[in-house]
């Protein structure tokens, strides 16, 4: 080990706060280490893990001298330490994950939008397990499936993973072939379980499967087996009640649905505009647009866009009364941000699967006279650091109109 190489060192240090990406922050000899398997208060021995040199390295709590009070046993035997890489937070009992996830929205949104919220991450259902329902597994160099290791591309081989549903859990990890090929493993609402092999280098082939039937926003769906969909079961229905409250969208209205998937917000904002209004719906999936067509044939009064929505948006020319979004991880972005902002909706209601996407667009929403008036936060993701916002934006000048029931609101 080279001075000023830090990989393999161990020491102990008291555990700071969490930060985002399911890893709490320690400071040790000037230096930030981003401690994984620990929680904010413990004492804990590290052994560092990747040190690329800079300002800070990353590392692993492999023993805990004092413990937290909201410490427990991980229901996974290989959620540890130098193993699966699939969950951050088993190690931290359902409501104390909740907690840190709620930190680190907050602290997202101060530090990178100046907008100081109380977030609370709301449970989808009482049970943190058996909840995924679409899972990509990997072989190994033995053959046998498994998910790799955090930040490697080690596999960790699994005899089950208790965070995915039995049946997908248990179809996809009796699968054996050569090593470096990969099972896409769905399980949709009737429990049907829709399996593809990927073979390294080749095209997928589907084994079992291939059409999901699923049940949201009080509408049967037929979609893609491993398209986009939400991967909770509860979490479809949950954000779309929520997208309706708050967009609002008036009889006769335009309303813009982007990164629409196969249209799930595009189906209630199409009831709530009634034949009259329209839906804009962008999506770059060809797939997931069929399936849009397909399942909206009866809401003539969705117009579906297949390409980009940075492309699309720059060359929309009417106003909006309500714009929806459900970007990708890395967010909108200035230039969909922009476009949105020149279609002056009286509200924006953004969907985000990432903090810091999320206040980083609502940003630069506030610098085009929008104001976040509503947030809400999900538990769509248990024992991962992953977690569902939406958050409710409304223009300065329209005094407001959004509904906003049950969230927390500006004061």
């Amino acid at each position: 080990m080279s001075d000023g190489d830090w990989s393999g060192r161990e020491f102990d240090v008291t555990v700071g706060d969490v930060a985002h990406g399911g890893h709490c922050v320690s400071r040790v000899e000037g230096r930030v280490v981003f401690v994984r398997h620990a929680l904010p208060g413990e004492r804990v021995r590290v052994r560092v893990t990747e040190d690329r040199g800079g300002s800070f390295c990353r590392g692993d709590a492999i023993a805990v001298l004092e413990a937290s009070s909201d410490r427990v046993t991980p229901p996974c035997p290989v959620a540890g330490p130098g193993l699966c890489g699939g969950c951050d937070w088993q190690h931290a009992a359902p409501v104390a994950q909740r907690a840190l996830k709620a930190r680190v929205v907050a602290e997202q949104l101060e530090r990178l939008a100046g907008v100081t919220w109380p977030v609370e991450v709301e449970a989808l259902t009482d049970e943190p397990l058996r909840w995924r329902s679409r899972v990509r597994f990997v072989t190994g160099p033995d053959g046998r499936p498994g998910l790799r290791a955090h930040r490697s591309h080690d596999v960790i081989a699994l005899e089950d993973c208790p965070i995915t549903l039995e049946g997908a859990a248990g179809a996809g990890l009796a699968r054996r072939a050569r090593p470096g090929t990969e099972f896409e493993v769905a399980e949709d609402a009737r429990g049907t379980v829709h399996l593809a092999e990927i073979r390294r280098g080749g095209r997928p082939k589907q084994v079992s499967g291939g059409i999901a039937v699923e049940h949201a926003a009080d509408r049967t769906w037929r979609v893609a087996a491993h398209g986009f969909w939400q991967v909770h079961p509860a979490a479809a229905s949950t954000l779309a009640a929520v997208v309706a409250e708050w967009a609002a969208a008036p009889a006769g209205g335009r309303v813009w649905d982007l990164y629409a998937g196969a249209g799930l917000f595009a189906s209630v904002l199409a009831e709530q505009v009634g034949r009259d209004g329209s839906v804009l719906a962008i999506e770059s999936g060809r797939r997931a647009v069929r399936d849009g067509q397909s399942n909206l044939s009866d809401l003539p009064q969705v117009e579906w866009h297949c390409g980009t929505v940075e492309r699309i948006v720059s060359t929309v020319e009417a106003a909006a009364d309500v714009v929806v979004l459900d970007p990708p991880r890395k967010g909108a972005g200035r230039g969909v941000v922009d476009a949105i902002a020149d279609a002056s909706p009286a509200r924006v209601v953004y969907v985000a699967c990432d903090p810091a996407a999320l206040a980083r667009d609502v940003a630069t929403l506030q610098g085009h006279g929008y104001r976040m008036t509503a947030l809400r936060a999900f538990d769509a993701f248990p024992m991962t650091h992953h977690v569902e916002c939406v958050a409710l934006l409304e223009c300065r000048e329209s005094g407001g109109g959004g509904s906003g029931g049950g969230a927390a609101r500006a004061e």
